[in-house]
């Protein structure tokens, strides 16, 4: 359905609510000086243009962004002619998917000529062909809530699919047949899990049966394509959601096979926990001790893998017991190969991996038996992920026992007490050797070589062993070493 320019902002309650409405006019108030000029500009150049998707659905929200999603009938080429007098930079990136990215004062724009998606049965890539309507355009958007769009510079609204319907009653639906939908372009399967995850959203019936039926042809898609979705609903506001629709549907056995295999057979006596219901409940957690309601990405993938070796370590000992011995080092190492595949960057996959492995050493404090020696080996294994490793290890525990977690908590709460106490006294998070390389060197009468390091190391493991002991002292153990290894 179109409307003109004056019913937009005059809708219905039945059709917007004041809230929305309020968010329309929040809208036009800050992008209409660059939207509408923009909309001028194409018109007055004989093409149409259209805020259309994500921003129109998010505003509908209450949500206001910088950045906009704009259709037009403009093919690429044509775009690049109208705009380029106009915007302040231009970029060509997404180009041969019909999108021309502008920027104009502090907005960030996007500008894309209708079209129409679809795969080959045998490609990675999507065939990208140019529509002729908006209608037609929105027809091929993943979901209704995502095919609205106001045509610029009149603000006539469109809602051709229902989108605002499924907006009211938080349900994600494709416009046609969701087998069509997901058969042009595979990926809006996880699209759905990530909108479950993002806006808490449920996904309808029809959809989650072509999930489940087509999930499988998920694996034609990059696995670049792949992380940036699986990305997406981890950073979400309920990943958990998310997380359930691709293990349902069968799409995570495709994209992360990890976690359907978590879901271990439970022994008759309950003797261990159902690992897969424990890691969503260790992230839900991590996630509630997150700083300034920011998605800490490195913290929620780590607890979302810490438990991925289990599977591969469970063996059933004598009495019935069921142990994981060493599931956390085989797990780091299944983490590295799973997101190095995923094509995260390597410094996302060293974090999320280093903490995986160190996500037990905590229990090895016992009642707090560790020397203050151990305590700054736990520091300096931690390094920068430490206070991620204390966020990680509280969550860790989801044990039903009331006094058991009491108990836990405060011995962590002990063992951070003493970090903080140890820090104080000899700059913990600084532990480095009392003489460096060079004052090395110099006591031992050497040159730059393997000595140097072999001997930074003795004092490294020095330095942890008994904190600070002074140059003098260090210089004394130091030529005590030097002898030692020479014999």
């Amino acid at each position: 359905m179109f409307r003109n320019p004056k019913d937009l902002l005059s809708l219905s309650e039945s059709t917007l609510t004041e809230s929305q409405q309020r968010a329309m006019s929040d809208l036009f108030r800050k992008i209409a000086p660059v939207a509408d000029e923009l909309g001028r500009l194409f018109a007055g150049k004989g093409h149409e243009l259209a805020l259309v998707g994500g921003p129109v659905r998010d505003l509908l929200l209450g949500r206001i962004g910088n950045d906009l999603d704009l259709t037009t009938d403009a093919h690429p080429e044509r775009v690049l002619e109208i705009v380029r007098d106009w915007a302040d930079s231009v970029w060509t990136i997404g180009i041969d998917f019909g999108t021309v990215g502008v920027r104009k004062g502090d907005k960030l724009l996007e500008i894309t000529t209708y079209r129409s998606e679809s795969y080959d049965p045998k490609s990675r890539k999507p065939e990208v062909m140019y529509g002729e309507t908006l209608e037609a355009d929105l027809e091929r958007r993943d979901f209704a809530v995502n095919a609205m769009a106001v045509r610029l510079p009149g603000h006539e609204f469109a809602d051709p699919y229902g989108g605002l319907d499924d907006l009211r009653a938080k349900v994600l639906r494709t416009p046609g047949t969701p087998e069509q939908s997901f058969g042009d372009d595979p990926l809006r399967m996880l699209r759905a899990a990530r909108f479950a995850s993002q806006l808490g959203f449920r996904v309808d019936e029809a959809a989650v049966a072509a999930m489940t039926a087509m999930a499988e042809r998920i694996e034609i898609v990059s696995s670049e394509r792949i992380r940036d979705e699986l990305d997406k609903l981890i950073c979400g506001t309920y990943p958990r959601e998310g997380l359930r629709l691709l293990v349902e549907t069968g799409l995570a056995t495709h994209v992360l096979p990890e976690l359907p295999k978590l879901r271990l057979e439970i022994d008759e006596h309950h003797r261990h926990k159902d690992v897969y219901e424990h890691t969503l409940t260790v992230l839900d957690q991590a996630i509630a001790q997150e700083e300034d309601g920011k998605p800490d990405r490195i913290l929620r993938w780590a607890a979302l893998m810490h438990d991925i070796g289990k599977p591969k370590t469970r063996r059933h000992e004598p009495g019935g017991r069921v142990s994981f011995h060493h599931h956390e080092v085989v797990g780091a190492q299944m983490t590295k190969k799973r997101m190095s595949e995923l094509r995260f960057p390597k410094d996302v996959v060293s974090d999320v991996s280093r903490l995986v492995e160190l996500h037990l050493r905590f229990h090895g404090y016992g009642t707090g038996e560790w020397t203050d020696s151990a305590v700054r080996r736990y520091v300096r294994d931690g390094g920068h992920l430490l206070s991620r490793l204390h966020k990680l290890t509280r969550a860790d525990c989801t044990t039903r026992n009331k006094r058991k977690a009491a108990a836990l908590s405060r011995t962590y709460d002990q063992l951070e007490e003493r970090i903080e106490r140890l820090a104080e006294e000899e700059e913990l998070a600084k532990i480095r050797p009392e003489l460096d390389g060079n004052e090395i060197q110099r006591v031992l009468g050497v040159g730059p070589g393997p000595v140097v390091g072999q001997a930074y190391k003795f004092l490294l493991e020095l330095r942890l062993d008994k904190g600070v002991i002074g140059k003098e002292a260090a210089t004394e153990a130091l030529l005590e070493w030097a002898r030692d290894v020479s014999g």
